[in-house]
C-alpha cells in the first residue's frame, strides 16, 4: 500500500494524535532529560539551578501525554483495546515514573535529611519514564499480535533486543535534549559541562538513529517497502538526507560558542525528522502491520463531535504553553538561581 493521504475526518485525527506525541516527546523530552543527566551535575547548587529551569514549565507538559492516550482511546477504540493488553507492562510503569519523579521533583525541596533519596528517585523515575516509552516504541514498531479484534500474544511479547535498543536510544535522544536545553538555559561552568555532555549524547543519539533505521526496514515487509520500492523512495529518501544535514549543524553549533539556543532548536529538530521517519514506516496503520486507521476508527459523528472539542482547546492549550515558556526565556544566574 502506499502513501497516498485521503483528506477526511480519521486522517485528521491521526495526525492530531501525532501531534500531540510529538510535542510530548518535545516538551518532556528535555524535562525527563534532566533527570538523566542529574547525576552529572552531583553539587546541590546545580542541581537546582536544573530544577530552577524547567520548574515554571514541568507541570503542563504531561497535558499531552493525556491527549494523546485520551485520544487513542476516544478516536481509535479498536487500536487501544489491542494495545494496552500488549503493552500493560511497560506502560504501567511509565505512568509510575512519571508519578514518582513528579512527587521527588516537589520534596526534594521539602526535605535536607532524604534530600538525596528524592534525588535518586528524581533520576530513577526520569529514566524509566524514558526507558519504557522506547520500549513501547520499540514494541509497536516491531509488531503486535491480532487475534480477530483483540491481542493475540503473551504478556512478554513487547520486551526484545530489538525494543531494548530503542528503550536505551530514547534515554540518549532525551538526554541530549536535556543537555542542549540546559546549554541554552545556563551560564558559566554549568553550561560548559551541559555542553561537553550534549556532545557525548548526540554521538549516541545519532549511533542509534542509524543502528534502528537500519533494522526497522526488516521488521516487516511493508517497512521495506516503504522505504526502498518505488514510488515511496520518493518520500523516504529526504529522511535519512536531513538527518545527516541536521547531524552536521548540530555538531557545528556545538563547537561554535554562539547562539546557545541553535544546539537545542537542532535537537528538536532531529527528533521532527525521525518522527516523520517513523509516520512513513507505519502510515496508515496504528498497529503495523495488522489495523489501519480506518479499521480502528470510531464512529463518524463520535469523531466530529471530538474534534470541535480538540479544534477549540488545543489552540488554547498552545497558546498558554508558549506564553509560559516565553515569560521564562532568559538564562539562570547561577549566583541567584533565578532568570536574568
Amino acid at each position: 500500500m502506499g502513501l497516498e493521504i485521503s483528506l477526511n475526518l480519521t486522517v485528521a485525527w491521526a495526525f492530531l494524535l501525532a501531534t500531540a506525541i510529538f510535542i510530548y516527546v518535545l516538551l518532556d523530552g528535555f524535562d525527563l532529560g534532566l533527570g538523566i543527566l542529574y547525576p552529572f551535575f552531583p553539587q546541590k547548587r546545580d542541581r537546582d539551578l536544573l530544577m530552577n529551569s524547567v520548574a515554571p514549565v514541568w507541570d503542563g507538559n504531561e497535558t499531552w501525554l493525556v491527549l494523546g492516550g485520551g485520544g487513542l482511546f476516544a478516536a481509535f477504540p479498536l487500536a487501544y483495546s489491542i494495545l494496552m493488553p500488549a503493552l500493560y507492562a511497560p506502560v504501567i510503569a511509565m505512568l509510575l515514573a512519571l508519578v514518582f519523579r513528579g512527587v521527588a521533583f516537589e520534596f526534594r525541596w521539602r526535605t535536607v535529611r532524604w534530600r538525596a533519596a528524592w534525588d535518586w528517585a528524581f533520576i530513577g523515575g526520569s529514566t524509566m519514564a524514558a526507558l519504557c516509552q522506547g520500549i513501547i516504541l520499540g514494541a509497536i514498531l516491531q509488531g503486535v499480535a491480532v487475534d480477530g479484534r483483540s491481542y493475540g500474544g503473551g504478556w512478554l511479547d513487547w520486551l526484545s533486543p530489538f525494543s531494548a535498543v530503542t528503550g536505551v536510544a530514547v534515554v540518549c535522544g532525551y538526554a541530549l535534549l536535556g543537555a542542549t536545553w540546559l546549554n541554552m538555559k545556563l551560564m558559566g561552568e554549568p553550561q560548559e559541562k551541559a555542553r561537553s555532555l550534549a556532545w557525548g549524547f548526540a554521538l549516541a543519539t545519532v549511533a542509534f538513529i542509524v543502528i534502528v533505521s537500519l533494522f526497522t526496514p526488516y521488521l516487516e515487509a511493508g517497512y521495506y517497502d516503504r522505504w526502498f520500492r518505488w514510488p515511496n523512495v520518493i518520500y523516504a529518501a529526504p529522511v535519512p538526507i536531513v538527518v545527516g544535514l541536521l547531524t552536521l549543524f548540530l555538531f557545528r553549533a556545538l563547537h561554535v560558542h554562539q547562539h546557545d539556543k541553535w544546539p537545542f532548536l537542532l535537537a528538536l529538530a532531529l527528533f521532527l525528522v525521525t518522527f516523520i521517519g517513523l509516520g512513513i514506516s507505519i502510515w496508515p496503520y496504528v498497529i503495523p502491520t495488522e489495523v489501519t486507521i480506518y479499521d480502528a476508527a470510531s464512529p463518524y459523528k463520535s469523531q466530529l463531535f471530538m474534534f470541535v472539542g480538540a479544534v477549540v482547546l488545543i489552540p488554547i492549550i498552545l497558546a498558554y504553553t508558549a506564553y509560559s515558556y516565553w515569560v521564562f526565556r532568559g538564562k539562570l544566574d547561577p549566583d541567584k538561581g533565578g532568570y536574568h
